[in-house]
């Protein structure tokens, strides 16, 4: 199975995973300013550029649950970093397929915006949780050879690689997809399985929930 995008970049630090008992808390407008993102980069898509999203998540690690409070995007480094070209070239596309030689397939964060994303989540008090990015429905709008690998806001193969090389106790995937021209999403967050366990074992799912910004009223 392949995947369309993936979160990777540099490790800022070893930090392993979150206990599959964590929830996460996500303010309701980091998600929006992140799926506004992703549907401009979802209609841009063809079957030559599988186009990704992907941004940090900045916030609070707290005792029982991780709170989302920004998401900060960067660029793109897959082609122009000498580490991730090598980490491609020599790992993804013999592990997981020809299809990661597009270049347009997958995500490396730019390091300098990286440090800069740090930088500012120390300044505001924040942590710097972990990624999201997402998956489109590659199944459906991609060549016909991507028929039979039906993407979702699980990860892939690829994933639970790069979500161990990263390191981040957070991962979101977001699944995005379009039917009769409106588009519909789902969100999954996982932390990566332990540094010692085989490569197939799958990412530990954690709770999910995004904050209502509707008033309720009695």
């Amino acid at each position: 199975m392949t995947s369309v995008t993936a979160a990777c970049g540099p490790p800022l630090a070893q930090t392993r995973c979150g206990t599959p008992t964590s929830t996460v808390l996500i303010d309701d407008q980091a998600l929006e300013e992140f799926l506004g993102v992703a549907v401009g980069a979802y209609q841009l898509i063809t079957a030559e550029t599988p186009l990704p999203c992907f941004a940090l998540l900045l916030g609070q690690r707290e005792a029982k649950a991780f709170h989302v409070r920004r998401v900060v995007f960067g660029r793109n480094a897959r082609t122009s970093d000498p580490a991730a070209r090598q980490e491609f070239s020599e790992t993804i596309v013999p592990r997981f397929g020809p299809d990661y030689e597009n270049e347009h397939r997958g995500w490396w964060m730019d390091s300098a915006d990286l440090l800069k994303a740090a930088r500012q989540a120390e300044e505001g008090g924040l942590d710097l949780l972990g990624s999201i990015h997402m998956h489109p429905d590659w199944h459906r709008i991609g060549p016909p050879s991507a028929r039979d690998h039906v993407l979702s806001e699980r990860p892939t193969p690829m994933d639970r690689h790069l979500f161990g090389q990263a390191g981040w106790p957070l991962n979101l995937i977001c699944y995005l997809e379009r039917r009769d021209g409106a588009f519909y999403h789902a969100l999954a967050a996982w932390t990566p399985s332990p540094q010692d366990a085989p490569e197939a074992t799958e990412c530990s799912a954690l709770d999910v929930r995004v904050r209502t910004s509707t008033l309720l009223r009695a």
